[in-house]
């Protein structure tokens, strides 16, 4: 989502070239292989009818997308942590080399990603259809500075939940309790209820998996991955077969692996251009 201006030349949001992305009536992605404009350097890749990506700040390509087109937007953006966990009594550095806290992308003051994030619920809204669902993870420490962002935007706020890992790291297990725990938050765009497939069933805001796999990290690592089992659960519950997902921080390309084979269409993007190729390489080849 930040400004890398020597990858791309970035646009103003209030100019979108809307036209150059669109859906055709029965709401399936073109086929085009590379959607992209001749004065922007910005461009989707397709890795399949029903999968495009972009590489590059989010907030740029998601002006691409037509307005009410997207059905679920399920993602996992920067909690913006970094300088906080510098200041912290931790040994995160010697535990986990490749750390969120020294990644370098989750550095911003507060008052700069909360303009970064206020624009991703600006465009977010724009996309998604009235009813579609919002569902996006969150430390606990900016969960009412999100729901505030979001409100101005349209977004009913349903609730927030816990992911819980039942096989956490240890770290600092001798000075504090153990971190197992994050947040989600989850909205409806424009409504107060929408797609929830629960089949009758009693569904908990507390969702409990292990850690993320070493089977599923083998075509690479990322520091904030999230397990299969767990985007799974959500896109089952909140979308059906030939919805359009979107992903605006892909990471690792969990969601994207997910959407695929759960018959769902996917556009992905991500800024860093290691990650985009890791996300890739996981969509061609699991």
């Amino acid at each position: 989502m930040y400004k890398n201006t020597d990858k791309l030349r970035v646009f103003s949001v209030k100019e979108p070239q809307l036209d150059l992305f669109s859906f055709t009536e029965n709401n399936k992605l073109e086929d085009n292989f590379l959607l992209s404009s001749e004065d922007k350097d910005i461009g989707f890749e397709s890795i399949g009818g029903d999968t495009l990506l972009g590489n590059g700040n989010c907030v740029d390509f998601l002006t691409f997308i037509k307005s009410s087109t997207v059905d679920l937007i399920l993602t996992d953006p920067p909690y913006n942590l970094g300088n906080f966990m510098h200041k912290r009594n931790t040994n995160l550095v010697q535990m986990r080399e490749n750390q969120f806290a020294y990644a370098g992308w989750d550095n911003l003051s507060q008052e700069d990603w909360e303009k970064e994030m206020d624009v991703f619920f600006k465009e977010s809204s724009r996309v998604l259809k009235k009813g579609g669902t919002l569902l996006l993870f969150m430390s606990l420490m900016k969960i009412e500075t999100i729901i505030k962002l979001a409100a101005k935007y349209k977004f009913y706020y349903k609730t927030t939940g816990i992911w819980h890992k039942t096989n956490p790291m240890p770290r600092n297990m001798n000075i504090h309790f153990v971190n197992s725990t994050e947040a989600w938050v989850y909205f409806i765009k424009d409504n107060t209820s929408g797609t929830f497939n629960n089949k009758g069933k009693v569904v908990h805001d507390f969702v409990e998996t292990s850690l993320t796999t070493s089977k599923e990290k083998k075509f690479g690592k990322h520091p904030t991955q999230k397990p299969a089992k767990l985007i799974a659960h959500f896109i089952s519950l909140l979308s059906n077969e030939n919805d359009v997902l979107l992903d605006p921080f892909m990471g690792s390309g969990t969601t994207g692996v997910c959407a695929r084979k759960m018959d769902r269409k996917f556009i992905g993007l991500e800024l860093d251009e290691n990650y985009y190729e890791l996300s890739k390489t996981r969509m061609l080849n699991e």
